[in-house]
């Protein structure tokens, strides 16, 4: 609970000891693959990936990863954020056919599980839109941002900070198109 709030107010290195410490409490009273451990893994990757330490939150998040595969039904929203986050991580790093294939996973079973207009479904369409931004292919990445505006449209009040994440998104991809009408 201390971690994820200094994780909130920006303060990783704390929120990495808060995490460490309940991490090492949690393994010596619960079996390695109670599902807590993968949270508290992902809080870990997390940290690290906000502190530009890929590798370290790539292992973090994999060590979620694998709990949850073991414990959660294979299309879990649970699963659906470790494959994101990891693909964040892949993204980060400037390695995109991973990142790509790691959110169409999270994709694939965020649309089996959720309805259609769910924010975390505009996460997903947002963050492939992203890579294929990257990536240079800019009429991808309009598709997939499109997708993410409409969702977030239809399921957010219009005052929403995601909204104007899209809109800078969607700009940003006219701009590198160098369409600036």
């Amino acid at each position: 609970m201390l971690g994820e709030v200094k994780y909130e107010q920006g303060q990783y290195k704390e929120a990495g000891s808060f995490h460490k410490a309940a991490l090492e409490t949690y393994r010596k009273t619960l079996p390695k693959d109670d599902p807590t451990l993968a949270e508290i893994y992902q809080n870990i990757g997390a940290v690290h990936c906000s502190m530009a330490n890929y590798p370290k939150a790539l292992e973090f998040y994999e060590k979620s990863f694998k709990i949850r595969e073991q414990a959660l039904p294979s299309n879990h929203p649970d699963l659906a954020c470790s494959y994101n986050n990891i693909g964040q991580v892949y993204n980060n790093m400037g390695d995109y056919s991973k990142a790509l294939e790691f959110y169409e996973k999270s994709l694939k079973i965020r649309e089996k599980a959720l309805p259609p207009n769910h924010p975390e479904l505009a996460i997903s369409y947002n963050n492939i839109g992203g890579v294929y931004n990257n990536m240079g292919d800019y009429s991808k990445a309009l598709e997939f941002y499109e997708k993410s505006h409409k969702i977030r449209e239809n399921a957010l009040p219009s005052n929403h900070p995601d909204l104007a994440i899209s809109y800078n998104n969607i700009g940003q991809v006219y701009n590198n198109m160098g369409d600036y009408s």
